[in-house]
């Protein structure tokens, strides 16, 4: 297990290709992927070609989206992390937990950490974070955690309220 952040109450780790139960687990919920722009995922096929086509391959960029457990009994809840969007040359920040896990401040706590392992171990300039803008919880997360309002608009055939933070180290 590659853990890639800690906080008081979670670990951060790579998935592995082994992972494609809790790929599936978390999006075979609709009310989880209601904001998407992704469909709801039906079998662990399909689970696993997004691990090995999306979520691995970041790993290279020392970037990805990672596997978050409670400290307490190392239960899966989501998953936090970076994303670099070619098509946009932009490092996304993004996070997706189980249902039975919102409103208990994970996705806060781990973006936080996501923003510092982002601006402190990879010295990046500019992160952004996008949210559809009727997902209240999501942008509420994003102003929680100092990024920036910049715009709404349109993005991946979604409408999303855009936030950018620049790292206060440059």
């Amino acid at each position: 297990m590659i853990t890639v952040f800690e906080t008081p109450r979670l670990i951060g780790r790579q998935f592995t290709e082994d992972d494609a139960s809790l790929i599936l687990l978390l999006n075979s919920d609709p009310e989880v992927v209601k904001y998407l722009h992704e469909p709801i995922l039906e079998s662990a096929g399909q689970a696993q070609e997004i691990l090995l086509n999306i979520i691995l391959p970041q790993y290279e960029k020392r970037l990805g989206r990672w596997a978050v457990h409670t400290k307490t009994d190392s239960r899966f809840i989501g998953w936090c992390g970076l994303k670099y969007r070619p098509e946009l040359d932009e490092i996304d920040l993004g996070f997706r937990f189980l249902r039975s896990e919102w409103g208990k401040g994970y996705a806060t706590e781990s973006a936080l950490e996501t923003l510092n392992y982002g601006f402190q171990t990879l010295d990046l300039k500019l992160i952004t974070g996008r949210a559809h803008i009727d997902n209240t919880a999501s942008n509420r997360v994003l102003q929680k955690i100092g990024m920036v309002y910049q715009s709404e608009g349109i993005v991946d055939d979604c409408p999303v309220k855009t936030y950018h933070l620049a790292n206060p180290a440059h």
